[in-house]
């Protein structure tokens, strides 16, 4: 039985509507929350590695009167894969810069974690916004993290489902267990219900990946950018939303990031880890209304 979402009143008060958008020769699907109010901007969204556009609704719940619009990554979720292409950091910044532009131009570009390299790369290379949202921001490399061993752990595994035979490759990468331990890693908070419902959103979203090639491409593109390539060039105001007890950037990494951008804003979230989005989505959405200077809605 799917675990409740503790979030669920506040985004079933957002109506939505699933739309798809011809992007790079292939079908994005992509999905819009709400509403803008007078003088509220439109929000595109990218959501992490292994995710999809549901693991942002959490904090869209908190964002009613502004208009979010969150597309699944091509190979993710609803969205196929590029046909004959590689799913490279070029693929994906390609991809963001012609879906925003055909659907929202001029829209606040907002990305959580792998969409943070995706979100950076596409506006250091020319994509139009007047700022730039980056939660759980990945501010160093992976390998360099506190978790440094577990990443290498990561990194026999995906090689290890590439390798295998195709069968047995998938089956691996698409495991309950392998997910699971996944999820656990991450979640910091001690809600037991809370951690029902990230274990169900991983249990149910993490293996809707296209095949294990366009999983492979994805993985190392995550592990081997970060957001400090494109800092220094981007010139619009950034917001950044960290957590403290991240294990994929350290804190003290993403404070050394914020000082890279021209200009750029720094909040940071106690007690919470890489899960910004499912277990501080109130205090992310909070920064962002005030980031862009509209009023902040009280309560969880």
């Amino acid at each position: 039985m799917p675990a409740t979402s503790p979030y669920a009143a506040r985004l079933a008060e957002i109506p939505v509507e699933r739309r798809e958008v011809e992007v790079l020769g292939s079908t994005t699907a992509y999905w819009v929350y709400g509403e803008a109010a007078e003088d509220a901007p439109t929000i595109v969204a990218v959501h992490g590695f292994r995710g999809e556009h549901h693991g942002l609704e959490p904090v869209v719940a908190y964002l009613p009167g502004i208009r979010i619009i969150s597309p699944d990554l091509p190979g993710f979720g609803e969205t196929p894969p590029i046909p004959d292409r590689e799913h490279d950091l070029g693929l994906y910044t390609g991809w963001l810069c012609e879906f925003a532009r055909a659907v929202a131009p001029g829209a606040v570009i907002l990305g959580h974690s792998f969409g943070s390299i995706v979100a950076a790369a596409a506006v250091a290379s020319g994509l139009e916004t007047p700022r730039l949202i980056l939660i759980n921001p990945i501010g160093a490399p992976a390998l360099e993290g506190p978790k440094g061993v577990l990443t290498r752990i990561a990194v026999l595994y995906y090689v290890l489902g590439a390798r295998l035979p195709e069968r047995w490759g998938t089956a691996l990468l698409r495991h309950p267990l392998t997910v699971r331990v996944m999820s656990m890693a991450m979640a910091k908070t001690r809600d037991p219900a809370l951690r029902r419902f990230i274990h169900d959103q991983h249990d149910t979203y993490f293996s809707r990946f296209a095949d294990r090639d366009v999983l492979h491409d994805a993985f190392v593109t995550s592990a081997s950018h970060d957001v400090r390539a494109f800092a220094g060039v981007i010139d619009v105001p950034t917001l950044l939303i960290a957590a403290q007890r991240d294990d994929i950037t350290p804190i003290e990494a993403e404070r050394r990031l914020a000082m890279m951008f021209p200009r750029a804003e720094l909040v940071e979230i106690a007690e919470v880890g890489h899960l910004i989005h499912y277990e501080a989505p109130a205090e992310a959405a909070g920064a962002i209304r005030r980031f862009l200077r509209l009023p902040v809605v009280r309560g969880r």
